[in-house]
């Protein structure tokens, strides 16, 4: 069976491309932290696309965790292979540098930096064993261009961009890729207290994009077809920022 992990497969640009993937023919592992609820109607989306998967509960800024949890999942399912790994979780904790917190820069280099490392470090040796793999990180306009208030979020996200054109080098013999997706203005549950009206006018198309659109781009890149494209980032922003 083949399979794709979506870390923060709970809420918006997690749960569509749960949505994307499923449609595809994936067994979709949805990872979520706490919100069992939200994990569901993801779940139940993915069986609305004609497809199926599972929950997999865990706090991916602990390496612990992950090592249990997902380590347990992969050692117990030898029959499903992880084809595609979508590394999408992460925090927003914004603040002007100088009243940064210690566990504001913790918490968000944790969830969006060290998770990419410790989560892609446990799934790549099967994809290495089965010579095929697909792994599209999500990063952000802010990875690219950094943003003011958030030092920490561009310092993660760019870490995990930096990472992705490193690890795409190491791995394309074995017949893997590895790609970001950089999403600017999305309408999601991290973009509700943003000024939309405002924000838009230095948008090119004059609008915030969709969870929907994030996610085809993920499909693209976790497709078949898209064996020849590696080391890339592909900005998903509406024109804002290449």
């Amino acid at each position: 069976m083949k399979c794709a992990l979506v870390t923060g497969g709970s809420r918006g640009i997690g749960r569509a491309i749960c949505t994307k993937l499923a449609g595809m023919g994936y067994y979709v592992l949805i990872n979520y932290k706490t919100n069992t609820e939200e994990a569901n109607v993801s779940l139940s989306q993915v069986k609305q696309n004609g497809g199926n998967g599972e929950l997999l509960q865990f706090d991916v800024a602990d390496k612990e965790q992950i090592k249990q949890v997902l380590g347990n999942w992969i050692s117990a399912n030898e029959g499903k292979i992880i084809e595609v790994l979508v590394n999408n979780a992460g925090i927003r904790d914004d603040s002007l540098m100088v009243w940064l917190k210690d566990e504001q820069w913790d918490s968000v280099i944790k969830t969006s930096l060290n998770s990419f490392f410790y989560v892609t470090r446990l799934v790549l040796d099967g994809m290495m064993l089965n010579r095929y793999g697909r792994i599209i990180n999500v990063v952000s306009l802010s990875g690219l261009k950094g943003q003011p208030g958030q030092t920490n979020y561009s310092a993660a996200k760019g870490g995990v961009i930096a990472a992705t054109k490193a690890l795409a080098q190491e791995v394309g013999r074995s017949g893997i890729t590895v790609n970001a997706v950089a999403p600017g203005f999305i309408k999601t549950d991290m973009t509700e207290g943003l000024d939309e009206k405002e924000l838009k006018r230095n948008i090119p198309v004059n609008r915030f994009g969709l969870p929907e659109e994030v996610a085809h781009a993920v499909g693209f890149l976790a497709s078949k077809e898209a064996a020849y494209i590696t080391a890339e980032v592909l900005s998903v922003n509406g024109g804002l920022y290449s």
